[in-house]
C-alpha cells in the first residue's frame, strides 16, 4: 500500500476518532465533572483534551511508514 493510500485512509479515521472522542468527552464532562471541584475539573479537562493523542500514535506512525522499495 502507498502512503498516499494509507495517508486518506488514517486521515478518515482519524477524523471519525477525533468526532466520535469529542462527543463522548463532552458528555463526560456535562455529566459528572461539573459537580466536581474546580481542581478536578481542570485535571479531568486536561487528560480529557489529550488522551485521544495516545490511541492515534500508532496510526500516525502507520501512515508515515515509508514505502516498500520494489
Amino acid at each position: 500500500m502507498s502512503m498516499r493510500v494509507r495517508k486518506l485512509i488514517g486521515t478518515v479515521v482519524m477524523l471519525v476518532f477525533i468526532i466520535t472522542y469529542a462527543l463522548f468527552a463532552m458528555a463526560v464532562a456535562e455529566g459528572r465533572i461539573t459537580e466536581a471541584p474546580k481542581l478536578v475539573q481542570t485535571l479531568a479537562y486536561i487528560a480529557l483534551g489529550l488522551i485521544w493523542v495516545f490511541p492515534m500514535m500508532p496510526l500516525v506512525r502507520w501512515m508515515a511508514k515509508p514505502d516498500k522499495q520494489p
